[in-house]
């Protein structure tokens, strides 16, 4: 991390951060690693199921909870992976769930985990093993630099671009208006 950071990780200190890890080493690690920045509240749940409870839990607005600042979540799990753990928010209709900053964690190291990642709406995608410092920096640049979130058919998710480029061509985009929707990302 750089000194121009606009946040450092004092600032995690009201954070509250979900890890879905069903390997408990690999949970306690990137638990450890959240502590050491500061994070306020780490929740561990053992599969996508479990995550997808504690979720609603903490969405709910009940007086000891609140909702979640970002979600971990492992690629591969149990009764319900990563993946479908983030198809399940991008679908929910509650806004403190669908706009949630998700990170998908992986041992496989293919485009494919990269592309499926962002296409069906993660923030950001990191590759065990996971150093301290990749985890810090895209936790900070998710709080440092939020996306704004775009609807469009077939996706809900953070703007999958990652800079501005201008078009040279012809526009042949047949969508209209009505079909894309951007909002703001709420964090």
């Amino acid at each position: 991390m750089t000194s121009s950071s606009k946040n450092d990780y004092g600032s995690l200190k009201n954070f509250t951060i979900l890890i879905a890890e069903d390997f408990h080493f690999m949970a306690d690690l990137l638990s450890s690693m959240l502590r050491e920045f500061g994070v306020g509240k780490i929740l561990l749940a053992e599969n996508g199921e479990d995550a997808k409870d504690l979720i609603r839990y903490n969405a709910s607005g009940g007086s000891d909870t609140k909702p979640m600042d970002i979600v971990l979540t492992d690629w591969l799990m149990p009764q319900m992976n990563g993946v479908e753990l983030l198809k399940w928010i991008r679908s929910s209709e509650k806004d403190n769930i669908r706009f949630l900053p998700v990170v998908l964690v992986s041992a496989y190291t293919s485009e494919e985990v990269v592309s499926v990642a962002r296409d069906n709406g993660a923030n950001e995608a990191i590759v065990k093993p996971v150093s301290g410092k990749m985890l810090a920096d895209r936790i900070l640049h998710i709080v440092n630099h939020p996306r704004p979130f775009i609807k469009a058919p077939g996706f809900f998710g953070p703007d999958r671009r990652r800079s501005e480029r201008e078009f040279e061509g012809e526009e042949k985009r047949q969508s209209t208006e009505q079909d894309v929707k951007i909002y703001n990302e709420q964090l």
